[in-house]
Order: structure tokens, then sequence, then C-alpha cells
């Protein structure tokens, strides 16, 4: 046939073959001038049409019903002299409403029917293969028609590929129900899923096999979870000595950030084709991670981009969320690189702060928090500071969350302990796993840390601080000196606590696991009350003695062979002179507990001495004090003097001060 050209007018498109067109095809808005021949030649929903036209040229307005709307009209045409325009002979007007697809669609069918050649791709093999199903574009009306021509190209082109199978199953959600009519949505979803289930299972998330057909000498880079990992693999077909996949696998790509361009449907049915062939846990949680990523605005405040693609409401997003948390698999992810392990954890965590952002349900909450549970150790304190969005909580960030998920991770350790104790592993009621106490020491600091930072929060109660502070078992920490950092910032964060809450809040910690510098620091720390200084100042006099008795064992060993060096004599006096000082700080130490002690006496002395003089003053006395005893009894507190500084260091200075106040 001669060559055609085809423009488009407006919303007109022309046919110019030298010849007048004699038929007109109206799909979506946009008229196309045709020639009936061509149309009657491939397509028999078109020949069915014209043909009934032809017979019943009268009847023309509205017959089709469902078939497309014919009626009559005249064409304006150009003479080939350009200028005058005459009116030919009324010819057919047929109008398909209910096409599938747009008019680019039926205009690469309509090319197709006059023999030009059109380019198949991922993106318009499904319209096309729709438009040839409703057009009825079957072998009956032509060999090699576009039906054969479309299956043909999903199958050889389209299907061993996940990276172009993702791309058609994107261009059939503009086409249901057709689409799964015609099972090219499902082939799609299958094929997806095949293609994920053989990858290599070496790799975290494995190389998609046959991912290109491609030959040549081009070389593309190698990604890893969308990471650059600075290789090269060249697309030659050939068996590369670094990749033995690469025969297979000639154009490896992330296909897990593909799968976010999909709607949710379409997203839902590709991962339960892949939990139905029982593809790892890894590789679903890693698809799960990134549709989330690219789908939920916002949800890395570390990685937010700047996207002209439309923002889904907040119902969608809702959603989406919920599906993606109750897609996770519960387990702990076995991601073997500890940069890996903690983005998986941070992202969990930014999932948790998106849910109570977006009003999750309880039920999707309840097991983000659950998952959390399992890998909380690889979390940092940032991860911890949940901000709270409730209206009813009055803290600056979301403490019962995270006490939460302490509890389930504690009761997950349980639970492990209990399986080692079936299987006879557990002696004297410990399980004999290294990663357990690892793991329970990581989250002993982590809570320390939190609690050291919720801790100048003026709004957290003492039973919450207290609630959380004993949570762990005793073994989750070495030294309590993470503890004894977060209890004197709340101490000065709340100072009008009574000396009972004071006291509770004190006993979150044992003075015996400090190290000395935080008993130094205890010793002098005026804000603790006199009891857990007394403590202190016992345990730090207990540390110097076992600290001056390993000293002495020391240098008796030592006197057995003053001269096995040329510097025996010196090191023996060094050491005599440090027993000395040690023994100087340990006598100054129990003077300065004395003192104390004696301080403690006169001010109760003090005190009964005040309670007497109140209560034998007469009537008026009486009349004062029973307003005071009101007020003292409804605030619960005594308004005394202080009288105490637990800060003095010099001892004839505190001596000085216990005579004054003595009777």
């Amino acid at each position: 046939m001669a060559a055609e050209k085809h423009a488009p007018k407006g919303q007109a498109w022309f046919c110019t073959t030298g010849l007048p067109s004699d038929t007109i095809v109206e799909v979506d808005g946009m008229s196309f001038h045709l020639h009936k021949f061509p149309l009657m030649a491939k397509s028999g929903r078109l020949q069915r049409l014209i043909t009934e036209l032809e017979e019943h040229p009268t009847d023309a307005p509205g017959r089709r019903k469902g078939q497309g709307e014919v009626n009559d009209d005249k064409e304006p045409r150009e003479a080939e002299g350009g200028g005058e325009i005459k009116e030919v002979e009324a010819y057919p007007h047929i109008s398909l409403a209910d096409f599938p697809g747009n008019c680019e669609a039926f205009e690469t069918a309509a090319k197709f029917c006059y023999g030009v050649k059109i380019d198949l791709n991922a993106w318009n093999v499904a319209p096309l293969r729709c438009v040839a199903e409703y057009l009825e574009m079957t072998e009956e009306f032509g060999e090699d028609n576009l039906v054969a021509r479309a299956e043909r190209f999903l199958t050889r082109s389209v299907q061993p590929s996940i990276k172009q199978s993702i791309k058609t199953l994107k261009s059939c959600e503009d086409l249901l129900p057709l689409a799964d009519d015609l099972g090219i949505a499902q082939r799609c979803v299958d094929a997806i899923a095949a293609g994920a289930s053989t990858s290599d299972p070496d790799s975290l998330f494995g190389w998609p096999v046959n991912e290109g057909r491609g030959g040549g000498g081009s070389s593309e880079q190698i990604l890893w979870n969308g990471i650059e990992t600075g290789l090269l693999r060249r697309r030659t077909g050939g068996r590369s000595s670094s990749f033995p996949a690469a025969a297979t696998a000639t154009a490896a790509g992330s296909w897990l950030e593909d799968l976010a361009i999909l709607s949710l449907p379409m997203y839902k049915r590709v991962i339960a084709a892949l939990k139905a062939r029982e593809l790892s846990s890894d590789a679903i949680e890693g698809s799960l991670m990134s549709y989330a990523r690219q789908s939920i605005p916002g949800l890395s405040r570390s990685r937010r981009k700047h996207s002209s693609a439309p923002i889904a409401s907040e119902p969608e997003q809702r959603e989406l969320l919920e599906t993606v948390i109750a897609n996770l698999p519960l387990e702990k992810s076995s991601v073997a690189s500890a940069a890996s392990a903690t983005a998986t954890t941070k992202f969990l965590f930014g999932l948790l702060r998106t849910a109570h952002i977006l009003r999750a349900s309880e039920a999707a909450r309840a097991a983000l928090e659950r998952k959390i549970a399992f890998q909380v150790e690889r979390a940092t304190l940032d991860d911890l500071l949940i901000p709270s969005y409730s209206y009813l909580s009055e803290t600056l960030y979301d403490v019962d969350c995270v006490e939460r998920i302490v509890a389930h991770y504690l009761d997950s350790l349980e639970a492990e302990r209990a399986a080692l104790a079936a299987e006879g592993e557990v002696v004297g009621g410990a399980a004999r796993t290294p990663s357990r106490a690892g793991s329970l020491k990581l989250v002993g600091k982590l809570v320390d840390g939190y609690l050291a930072e919720i801790a100048s929060d003026a709004n957290v109660k003492v039973d919450k601080f207290y609630g959380l502070a004993v949570v762990l078992p005793d073994d989750a920490r070495v030294y309590h000196d993470g503890l004894y950092r977060a209890v004197d910032i709340y101490l000065k964060a709340h100072p009008r606590m009574t000396e009972e809450e004071k006291e509770t809040v004190c006993g979150v910690m044992e003075c015996r696991k400090l190290t000395l510098e935080a008993c130094t620091h205890a010793a002098q720390n005026e804000r603790l009350p006199l009891r857990a200084v007394v403590q202190v100042l016992f345990f730090e006099q207990l540390q110097l003695r076992r600290v001056i008795t390993g000293t002495l064992l020391a240098a008796d060993g030592e006197a057995a062979a003053p001269a096995a060096g040329g510097d025996g004599g010196g090191v023996w006096r060094a050491t005599m002179r440090e027993n000395q000082v040690l023994r100087l700080d340990m006598d100054s130490m129990r003077s300065r507990v004395q003192e104390l002690e004696r301080e403690c006496s006169s001010m109760k002395k003090t005190l009964a001495k005040l309670d007497e003089g109140g209560e034998g003053g007469g009537a008026a006395g009486e009349e004062e004090g029973e307003p005071r005893r009101r007020k003292e009894r409804r605030f619960g507190c005594r308004f005394s003097t202080q009288v105490c500084d637990s800060h003095e260091r010099n001892v004839v200075e505190s001596r000085r001060v216990g005579r004054e106040l003595s009777p």
C-alpha cells in the first residue's frame, strides 16, 4: 500500500493517502478520519458495524447499543491545489463509547490496520491486547493479526523479565476488568513471583533471572537493594568469572523499587503471589519497605524528597500503611549486614511514628510494636524518641509505647528461654546463649539513655519513671551509672518532690553497682535524699576497702622478691605511698559518715523540740497550729528549715554547724 501520512488536527486525526476518507471513528473525544477497507480487513467489529450501516443507511443514529453509535456525516476536504473546500457525499460516523483504553491505543491499532510497523513495549502491549480483543482483530480476519502479535510479545519479552512484567502490570490498572478477563494482569503477577522465587538464593534479595535479553557490549551498574555496588556488568550474554549468574541475569536491576509504581490493589496481588510461592521473609520485607518508602510521604525523616507526584489522601495512606504492617513477617530480620539491620529497625520505628500520625488501628500498631520488639537491641536512642501525638497524654514522648515494646522484648526472651529449657539447654535458669545476654545489656543501655531523655520532662510522673526503670531484670545492667544520671536529671527537673517520692526514684538504682566516680559525685549531690547519700558513702567505703586490700595483697606478693629488678625498691616505696593515701581517704570518708549521722540526729532533736513547743503554746498556739497542720496534711509536706548541706567538704565547719544546731 502507498505510504500514508497520519496527522492530527485539533480534535481530529486524518490519514492523508491521497484518497478521501470514507469513515469517521470517534474514540475518547478524538475523531479519526479513516478508510473502511483497511479497517474491515483487520477488525471484525468494525467490519460488522460498517456493513450494517451500508445495509441500513437511513437508520443511522444510535442503533448500535453498546457496539458503537453510527450516524451519517459529510467530510470537508481540502482540494489538492489547496484553498477550495468541497463537500462530498455522506459517510458513516461510528462512536465507540465503551472503547477500552485511550485514543493513543486506537491510533496505534489504526496504523496497524494500514500496514504501518508498530513498536510494542511493556507499556503499550496490554492496552493494544485489549484493543485487539475489543475490535476482534484475530487470525480469522488476517494473518499475524494484532491479537497474535500482542500475545507473542507478552510471552517472549514481558513475562521472562520482572521489570517488564511490573510495567505491563501497571498499564493494566486502567484496563480493568478486561485485562483480568484476558488474564494479562494475573500472568504478570505470576511472572513477577516466579522470577523472584528463582532468584539467586545466596544473595539477600537475589538477582532476577532472565532480566532482559539484549545483546551488545554495553555495560550497566549492578544494583543491590537499589544501592550502587561500584561494579559493572557487561551485557554480552557470556558467562562472567565474577558473577556466575550473569549468563541468565544480564541486566539485574532493583525490581523491589520498581514495585512502588503499582497501585495498592495490584501490589496486594503481587505480595499474595510471593507468599504463595513461599518466598523468603527477607525478600518480602525488603519489598514492603521499598514500597512504603516511596508511597508514604515523610516516612523517613532523613530521606525526605520533593516529588511532583500527587500525594494520596489520609485514608488511602492509612490503608496502605496497615497493608504493609499486616504483611510484614513477624520474625526477626536475618540480614547479615549490621548497616542493613540498623536501617531496617530505623524504618520500622519510622513506620510506627507514621502509624501514630495517621491514627492507624490499634491492631496494626500492636503488631508493629511486637515486630520492633524482636530487634529493639538494634535501635538507637533517636529511634525510641517517639513524640506523643495524643491529646490525652501530657508527656512530650510516648513513654507507654516504649514500655510496651520493652515488655514484648522481655516476653520474647522468656519464650526463647522456655524453648531452650524444653531442649535441655538451660542450666541454673539461664540460657546458654551469649547473644541473649549481649542483647539484654544493649537494651539496658538503650533504656537508661531513654530515661535520661524523658527525665527532663516535668510531666513525667514518678510511677511512670519508676516502672520503666525497673522493668528490665538485674542482669541487664553491669553498672548503674546510667540510671544514676537519669535519676539526677529527674530530681533536678522536679524540685517540688517529697522525700518519699525522692526515695522512690532513687530506689531504681543499686548503690553497690555504681562506679567509684559515680559514688564520688553522688556523695556530693545535694539533690539526693539523705538515706541515698548514706548508702552511697557506705558502698564507696567498701569499694575503697577492696581496692586497699587488693593493693596490699599485690604488694605482699612483690615484697617476696624486692631485688628482682633494678627498681624494685622504688616500686615498693610507691606502693606504700599509695596505701597511705588510700588509708587517709578512707579515714576521711569514715569521718564524713559520722558527721552526717550526727547532723541527722541533731535535726531530729530540733524538729522534736519544735513540735513540743507548738503543742504547749496554749489556745492561741492551737488556733494557729491547727490551720498549719491542716495545710501540711493537705500538701503532704512539712515546711521546715533546711539545716543540712551534704556539699560541705570542710569537716571543721560541719562540726561547728552541728554544735550550733544541737540543744
